[in-house]
């Protein structure tokens, strides 16, 4: 008997998805319940990395007042037609007057014809259900004020993308989140604009695509099974593909990544005043990352 919620470990056969998203043929591979552990030597950095960026975390970083021409001059830097933002609410209070979620979406929509934010609901992976236009997105406050404007949200019970504007993901393979038909992969295609406003790093779930398709040895595929409702009533019986990893292991070392992509000259980083302003394009993020990834499998993570 099968329980919603289950999840099966689904690992994905080692280098047989090809880096240009193609599927070929593989035998199966035994899953595994285990946690992945990696050398000795590894296996400390990735802990140093972790416990250094829980610190980085914890530690009060004040944001002050900012000129809004500063950064409106910024976000005028930017000819795209579609942008995917993550927006730290607080921060961006602290920096300017009046509503924090109304001053950016009023930039933004001034700027871009769509605008796409996460909708995510991790609790699918514990409860296995999930409404399309009910469920309340769990994580940011942006994400959750801009869930009663969107016009369009995806069915990933888990890893759901929300939409004001046009945009929209016809033909992705919305049941496999991070495979090479799905919704992360069209951003890439697309090559959409990731900005963060007010976060401390960049912050992008592309990581976990990239992960995916450089079939990193620390992340596995696994099967979530459960049910997805949708407006009028009706319903659908799902299995969810996403991935599974200890996070608490393998926590991105978003200051080195941030570092190496601003050093090659993908990444955009401003600080005004505390408030920062982060971007890169998807396929800027792949490209720049997948050769040290195909050089060191850990380099995310350590």
């Amino acid at each position: 008997m099968q329980f919603r919620g289950m999840v099966r470990h689904f690992p994905e056969m080692r280098s047989k998805l090809p880096f240009d998203g193609s599927p070929s043929s593989a035998l199966p591979v035994s899953p595994s319940q285990t946690t992945h552990v990696p050398p000795p030597t590894t296996l400390a950095e990735t802990l140093w990395s972790s416990a250094k960026h829980y610190a980085v975390r914890q530690r009060e970083e004040p944001t002050g007042p900012v000129d809004e021409a500063v950064f409106a001059e910024i976000l005028d830097g930017y000819d795209e037609d579609v942008v995917f933002v993550h927006v730290g609410l607080s921060d961006v209070n602290a920096a300017f007057d009046g509503d924090p979620y109304e001053f950016v979406r009023d930039h933004l929509d001034a700027r871009f014809d769509s605008i796409l934010t996460p909708a995510f609901t991790q609790s699918f992976r514990r409860t296995g259900e999930f409404h399309r236009t009910d469920s309340e997105p769990e994580l940011g406050a942006f994400a959750g004020l801009f869930f009663d404007d969107a016009d369009y949200r995806t069915a990933d019970p888990l890893h759901s993308i929300q939409v004001c504007g046009d945009y929209r993901f016809d033909g992705c393979t919305v049941r496999d989140t991070f495979g090479p038909d799905g919704c992360y992969a069209q951003l890439e295609r697309d090559d959409v604009r990731i900005l963060d406003i007010g976060t401390r790093w960049l912050v992008s779930t592309q990581l976990h695509y990239i992960e995916r398709v450089t079939d990193v040895p620390y992340s596995e595929t696994v099967e979530i099974d459960g049910t997805v409702r949708y407006p009028g009533g009706t319903e659908e019986e799902i299995t969810q593909r996403n991935y599974s990893k200890n996070n608490y292991l393998y926590f991105w070392d978003r200051l080195g990544i941030q570092r190496d992509l601003i050093d090659d000259g993908v990444l955009d980083h401003h600080d005004l005043n505390g408030l920062r302003v982060v971007s890169v394009s998807a396929r800027d993020l792949r490209d720049a990352l997948e050769p040290r990834i195909a050089e060191d499998p850990y380099y995310l993570v350590r």
